[in-house]
Formats: C-alpha cells, structure tokens, sequence
C-alpha cells in the first residue's frame, strides 16, 4: 500500500496484536510480490484497489491476484468503497471494519506482551544470488530507529516529520518509529511528491523536519515548483537513498534559510544509517560527516587490510559485530555466511560485511563511491546484477546473454542502469531498440521504476578462469567512456 493514515493505522494494529507484518512495496510486479509472499508464508495481505499516480488509476489489487495472494483486505483509493469486484474470500475494508461491531471496545487495550528479540516486521533487500533476503525486525529495531533520528536530527516533541516514502521499503519504518516514540507528529502527503502540491502541503502543515531523495530535490530544482513557498518553519533536511548532488544540496537548504542537510547511509539489515551527518558538526554538502551513534567501522583494502583512523582512504567498509538494533538473523539465506563469512579480522572481532566502498576525505568526510559486491541502488531500491540479466536474457530472441551494472550519473542522483550484451551470430540489434526492449521487460517483471539508460553490445564478457563474470571490468569501462564524453 501506498503511506496512507490507514496502512500506518494497519502497521501499528498489527504490532499491537502480536503478530508481524510484512512489508512489500505497491511498484512491485505481480511475480515479485508472489515470490515474498511464498518466502514468509504470510496469512493475509492489506492492499488498495488503485494507485493515484500522476492523475492516473493503477491498478494494484489485480497484481496482488495475480500473485495468488492469501485472504486480502482491500481499501478504496477514494470514498468509501472499492472500485472493483473482489475474490469471494476477500473484504472491503468497509466490511472489514463492519465485522467487528459486535465486539465490546474497551477504553484501553493491552499490547499483547512481547520481548525485545521477538519480531515486528520483515522487510525485504535483494542480495547478489538475485533472492530477495528476509530480514526480520525486532523490537529492539524499533528503538534504534528512534535513538538514531534523536541523535543525528535532534527530533523532539512538537517537530512535524515529513518524509516522501512507503512502507515496502525501510524509510516507512523509519519514519514512523522515529517519529511516534520520540513524540513528534507525522505529515503525510496523499499524492506525488513532485510537484509543488507537495510543497505546499509542507509549508502548511509546519513541518520542521523534512527528508528528501536527491532525485526528488533533483525535480524540484528542474522545475522551479516550489519557488515562494515558506519553509521557514523547516530546522533540518534529510537526504536519503542515493548519492546527492553538491548543487541540489546547497539550492534545498536555500529553500529552507540554508538549514543543514542530515545525509544518512543504511540498510535494512542494520534499521538506522551507519554513516551520517551530525548537528554538532559543520556539515558538507553531499557528505556524511560521521560515523553513526554507537557504531563502530574501519575501511579496508582489497587485501582486508584495515586503514588507519582519520587516513584519507577508499576502500569497503566493514562494521563492528556489535551493533544495536542490527540483524541476527534472517528467514531465508545463512546470516553468518551473508555478513560475515570472508571478511577480515579487527581487534580480535570479526567485522560485519555492509558492502559500500566508501571514501574518507582529508576533512574526515566520508562519501559512499558504490556496492564491493553486484547489488545495485536503483532509485533507492536495491536490486541485483542477476535479477536483471534473468531478465534480459529473455527479452528478445536476438540475445545471447547480458551483463549488468550501475554506475553513478556524473550529476549525482540515481545510478545509472548499464546492460552489455552479447548478440546471438547475424543480428544486429541497435542499442537504442535493445533500451526500450530491456525496460520494458525490466518494468514489466521486476519494477516499473526502473529503467535501462545505455546498452553496449560487445563482443565477449571479461571473465576468471573458473569462467566469473567480471562486472567490475565492465563498471570501469563504463565510467571511462562517460568521463571521456563528460570532458568532450
């Protein structure tokens, strides 16, 4: 569902009562949503008839029957009932809540007891076997998500948050847990955010705190939507989900009297940002200036050989064991062999793998340079190099095979979506027919927010003698030629 007052009511309710909710975003395929679905066996699904998008009707509880959904219960995008013909298990949300009128309602009602390992939620991230990993939250997520947002954002009682998300993805959480137990008051916005409607909805709800996605800030900069609105109410920006543009940075915070930009870099596995801005620090546009509260990290060489404290360095990060509010485990895959299988030893302690190349600067900034492994950040939405090429390779019958990566737009914003492909003998597709060919399918079967910026059709793959693919060849050659065309 989209971040409607409902679906927070329906998390909260779900909590509340014991059980756990699954979290799955609306944009996703039908054959997306089935796979989570069968991973967490879940019992029940909340979900919308439509989806209001650009002045447009989605249609989302057809994907949710697509994917063979146990029982749903179905809200209306608008008014009281629901715009379609539901399955004969199925309820409106109107019946749903009309069921339970028989029922005493008690002034106080007592959350059913749980501990703090016991879970609340499952989120979902894509790793590099192209399976989408299970990651299970428990209450003691929950408080990690508050004392971070407490912390590096100074939230308190009486501040309005407001942050463009959804609940399939890990900022949804976030935002509410960080906003409900530090008691500040939650501003959503019912449409794009896009457009100044937004805009004005964040001058005229006070909100003092507002985050952002660098290709969101991006839009608003292009567009001049939101010229002479008053934001002076805003104390703090947050930038999220990708890497930020200098520019961008520095033309948002105009628009709120110059207040700083918080940029946070997380996970869902970890439920809080690893890296982050801080109040109590001069902050530099497009970069994190500390380590986050209670967490400890060393960046290491390809040898796993860790840096020194404070030394300008680029290598992955790798992050203390002890990590409160992080994943112990997870439903599907090998927790100790995804985190923590393979990587070097510091102090006497075995480091968690996150997988970011991050840069420290001579000023001790950090800024994240890419993924050490094939998973890519399309948008903020983390997928992998195989999910896509799975694919690819079945778009069209002229492809042989296809290698993807994502590099970083020169202008900051979303990565780019490179596929190379190798041609079967005689065709000879241009590259511009094979973009639309791989987006659509792309849209069609993974996400309809991802798109294909440039294909490359090449002759053979760079690979290890165990026959590897090698992506970072591929990534390299890719930043060469658009830092050639950046300088022509």
């Amino acid at each position: 569902m989209p971040m409607t007052v409902n679906a927070v009511i329906v998390y909260l309710a779900i909590i509340l009562a014991g059980y756990v909710v699954v979290s799955i975003a609306d944009s996703f395929a039908a054959k997306e949503i089935a796979t989570r679905l069968h991973v967490v066996n879940a019992k029940g699904i909340f979900t919308q008839d439509f989806i209001l998008r650009g002045g447009q009707k989605i249609p989302l509880y057809s994907r949710v029957v697509e994917a063979s959904a146990p029982k749903a219960i179905v809200l209306p995008v608008s008014g009281n009932n629901v715009g379609i013909k539901l399955r004969y298990q199925d309820l409106s949300w109107r019946d749903f809540l009309s069921s339970t009128n028989h029922y005493p309602r008690p002034n106080h009602y007592s959350p059913v007891y749980q501990s703090v390992d016991s879970v609340i939620n499952i989120l979902f991230s894509s790793g590099t076997t192209g399976e989408p990993k299970a990651i299970p939250w428990t209450q003691l997520s929950a408080i990690r998500c508050a004392s971070d947002v407490w912390c590096h954002f100074d939230i308190q009682v009486g501040d309005v948050y407001c942050w463009p998300t959804n609940l399939g993805w890990v900022m949804g959480p976030i935002l509410m847990f960080s906003c409900f137990l530090n008691g500040a008051t939650l501003a959503l916005f019912h449409g794009s955010p896009l457009g100044r409607g937004f805009g004005k909805f964040v001058q005229d709800s006070g909100v003092t705190i507002l985050g952002t996605v660098p290709s969101l800030v991006k839009t608003w900069k292009s567009t001049n939507c939101m010229k002479g609105l008053d934001w002076t109410k805003i104390n703090t920006l947050g930038s999220t989900g990708e890497a930020s543009n200098v520019d961008d940075d520095l033309w948002l915070s105009s628009k709120a009297y110059y207040k700083p930009v918080i940029e946070c870099c997380g996970g869902s596995e970890l439920a809080s940002a690893y890296i982050q801005g801080s109040l109590l620090q001069p902050q530099a546009f497009g970069a994190f200036s500390t380590v986050a509260m209670a967490v400890g990290l060393v960046i290491f060489d390809e040898f796993g050989i860790p840096y020194p404290d404070n030394q300008p360095c680029v290598g992955e990060v790798g992050l203390f064991p002890l990590y409160l509010g992080a994943t112990d485990r997870l439903l599907n895959a090998d927790h100790d062999d995804v985190y923590f299988k393979g990587m070097p030893m510091y102090q006497g302690m075995c480091l968690r793998r996150h997988g970011d190349i991050v840069k420290r600067t001579v000023g001790g900034y950090f800024t994240v340079q890419g993924r050490a492994d094939d998973t890519m950040n399309l948008g903020g939405i983390k997928t992998s190099s195989v999910e896509i090429e799975r694919v690819c390779n079945q778009a069209d019958d002229c492809v042989l095979e296809t290698a993807a990566v994502s590099v970083a737009s020169q202008d900051g914003g979303p990565e780019l979506l490179v596929i190379f492909v190798i041609l079967k003998n005689r065709h000879d597709r241009k590259p511009e027919e094979l973009k639309i060919i791989f987006s659509k399918a792309i849209q069609k079967n993974l996400n309809p927010l991802f798109k294909v910026s440039i294909v490359k059709s090449v002759i053979e793959f760079p690979r290890t003698a165990s026959n590897k693919l090698l992506r970072r060849i591929l990534k390299d050659q890719i930043k060469q030629e658009l830092s050639v065309r950046s300088r022509i």
